[in-house]
């Protein structure tokens, strides 16, 4: 999963160099915004469900949420 979100990341960075390549040395506005358009929707809906997944893969969200109990363990911790 690492490496796909690695690649996946490479191959958007260098879309949206691509893009502004055409953007300002071709000329061709239009197709370096679709360029980047595409290349920013690919980020945004697949790579960033895709890293939030993989981080949050068998994690407790319990551990992260301030319930009674994790603040009870707090007070006893001097945390809080």
């Amino acid at each position: 999963m690492k490496y796909v979100i690695s690649v996946i990341f490479i191959l958007v960075v260098l879309a949206i160099g691509v893009g502004f390549y055409f953007r300002i040395f071709e000329d061709d506005e239009k197709t370096g915004d679709i360029i980047i358009g595409i290349s920013v929707l690919v980020s945004c809906f697949i790579m960033m469900p895709l890293f939030i997944y993989h981080r949050w893969k068998g994690k407790n969200l319990k551990d992260y949420t301030l319930s009674p109990e994790n603040i009870q363990k707090m007070k006893d911790k001097g945390l809080y």
